[in-house]
């Protein structure tokens, strides 16, 4: 009998002649927390999908040991009949149905005729609710009830319900708050007390340095090394992944600052679902050309429903006027915001960003056809030499521009996207967690972008729920606290303490002399 719950032996996975993972080991021990660490297209996502079973036997070249023995699986449903389950950064459920109703789904109890027994499903769901410290969900309600942290949790509920041996966290806590991170993190160590093995993807070095037993890193589909975490530390983990060194994370703020270029004015955003309910109150600003405005507050405070609003594509009924340039816009929509030079990365790049039938070039140049149309016809060279130009200047990585968006990594996704918005020569350009579910090599290539389009004179607002990201790249910072402007700090050796403070409408510790609390 193997010491090792799972073995995978030089595993190797092509797409079109260019090899994706070139020869992966990896071992697992049960209770055992394996950290897989790489950058943005380094494999994991791939290696991941391998051992799940979503790139059946036989497409791959290799060996999988599960407890001892050769695992040849052609589905996802031999995976978790063998107890290996994965949680993808995308939550898998259906809003529509309840938590309980999630939990058992294609695993539903049934009465003789198969009707559903409801009782029985829903006694069994409140006892997963209760194994994850979650006693008071009502698991007869729409999943589409709770935030993003409990529905995190009925996915692990989910794989719990399928008896995991082995759990694949892919970006789990990707937009969770840090109390959510911090339940997350004691179910993972929980469930390792228990037994229970896994595999933790996060671009988040401190999440994974906390919960993992062992880190294994991949570089370009290779393996690159596997070390005890007691030998390692986040520094040692960021040399791995990209190769070198990261000595500046942030570039120096050294872009000259002109006049104002937008203007916000009392922007006020009512809730889709109650409309009584305000999510951005009467909140007004203005950005500089060459300025990086960062926006901060904690989850919820209505960030991204003021930037959405700013930009003409909030869904609920929203109040307030834009001047960009002195000069009232019309921001009605997206596309009317675009062309007037106001341009947005959204934060759910699957839903708002990206066009998942379109390849990765189509996706880049949407915003600009018409630079390419000759007639009825669009000039396929010209708006190939465009893309590959950007392909090259943003480091997306991908086989060819003609492959399918969707199979990018997240990361390179993100960078499509914001390719898209900077084509279109915006005057101010709006981010919305530009790094979400980012590695920490391309978090630096963004940041480092960012800096240099404020060199060009470029206004840039960034949202962001890292309060070290917005204080490493910002001039100045706005704090969101309830829907109303609760600060507005020059980032003069700003603190994170003065802007937590600002965001819970506490009395602002030691401020600085140019920083002004609203």
């Amino acid at each position: 009998m193997s010491e090792y719950l799972l073995e995978m032996k030089g595993i190797v996975k092509s797409f079109g002649g260019v090899r994706a993972l070139d020869g992966i080991d990896i071992k697992i021990r049960p209770g055992e927390c394996v950290g897989l660490c790489g950058e943005n297209g380094a494999g994991k996502s791939t290696l991941m999908k391998i051992l799940s079973g979503v790139y059946p036997h036989g497409t791959w070249d290799g060996e999988i040991l599960w407890d001892g023995r050769p695992l040849q699986a052609h589905s996802v449903r031999d995976t978790e009949a063998a107890g290996i389950v994965i949680i993808h950064q995308e939550l898998m459920l259906v809003p529509e149905l309840s938590v309980a109703e999630n939990i058992f789904m294609g695993h539903e109890i049934t009465l003789p005729g198969g009707r559903m027994n409801y009782p029985a499903m829903y006694r069994r769901a409140e006892e997963l609710m209760r194994e994850l410290n979650m006693p008071d969900i009502n698991v007869a309600l729409p999943v589409s009830q709770y935030g993003g942290g409990h529905q995190q949790l009925v996915e692990i509920a989910k794989a719990l319900n399928k008896d995991a041996r082995l759990l694949i966290l892919d970006e789990p806590s990707s937009s969770l708050t840090a109390s959510e991170i911090a339940v997350l993190l004691k179910i993972i160590k929980d469930l390792k007390a228990r037994g229970v093995a896994c595999v933790y993807i996060s671009h988040k070095l401190d999440e994974v340095a906390e919960i993992c037993d062992t880190i294994s890193v991949i570089r370009d589909g290779k393996h690159i090394a596997t070390t005890p975490m007691q030998d390692m530390d986040v520094d040692k983990i960021i040399t791995q992944m990209v190769g070198r060194e990261i000595t500046a994370m942030y570039p120096e703020r050294n872009h000259a600052i002109g006049e104002v270029v937008l203007e916000a004015r009392h922007i006020t955003c009512y809730d889709i679902d109650n409309p009584r309910r305000k999510r951005v109150d009467d909140v007004s600003f203005s950005v500089r050309r060459g300025e990086i405005l960062g926006i901060a507050g904690l989850v919820g405070a209505g960030r991204t429903e003021l930037v959405s609003a700013i930009f003409g594509a909030y869904r609920g009924r929203y109040e307030g006027q834009v001047l960009l340039e002195g000069k009232l816009a019309d921001t009605g929509s997206p596309l009317k915001s675009i062309r007037q030079g106001l341009c947005m990365v959204p934060e759910d790049r699957k839903h708002h960003g990206i066009v998942p039938d379109l390849d990765v070039g189509q996706n880049i140049t949407l915003t600009v056809l018409n630079r390419f149309s000759r007639g009825t016809r669009i000039d396929s060279s010209a708006e190939l030499k465009t893309i590959q130009g950007e392909i090259s200047r943003l480091r997306v990585k991908t086989a060819s521009p003609f492959l399918p968006i969707t199979g990018l990594s997240g990361g390179n996704q993100q960078k499509a996207v914001l390719s898209k918005m900077l084509l279109a020569q915006p005057k101010v350009l709006i981010l919305d967690e530009p790094t979400r579910g980012v590695d920490v090599g391309a978090k630096a290539e963004i940041y480092r972008l960012i800096s240099e389009l404020a060199k060009l004179g470029l206004a840039i607002i960034m949202v962001s729920s890292e309060l070290a990201e917005v204080l490493g790249v910002s001039d100045r910072v706005l704090v969101i606290g309830e829907g109303k402007l609760r600060g507005d700090f020059v980032n003069d050796n700003l603190s994170q303490e003065t802007v937590l403070a600002a965001a819970i409408n506490q009395p602002v510790p030691q401020a600085s002399p140019r920083a002004v609390a609203v």
